[in-house]
């Protein structure tokens, strides 16, 4: 069956069964996913380290530019909560 086949056929399915294909689809997609990452050796830091550098260009495509500015008066100088002893 060709995929335009079988995308037609998606029509003649029940909302519950088109649902389930969906779940059972994802589930699969994620185990390919996963496999692939550790077929290549991709660890976690590798991952992050991926991520962040998306990240970055991301942001230097955008033009958007980070100053210390920025980060000024984030941190919550309070003592914390009251103890009564």
């Amino acid at each position: 069956m060709k995929l335009q086949e079988m995308i037609k056929s998606l029509d003649e399915l029940s909302m519950e069964e088109r649902v389930s294909l969906f779940n059972i689809l994802q589930q699969r997609l994620q185990k390919e996913i996963t496999n692939e990452h550790q077929q290549t050796g991709d660890s976690n830091g590798e991952l992050f380290w991926q991520g962040l550098l998306n990240f970055r260009e991301r942001i230097e495509k955008e033009g958007i530019v980070f100053t210390d500015d920025d980060f000024a008066d984030l941190r919550d100088k309070s003592p914390g909560r009251e103890i009564e002893l």
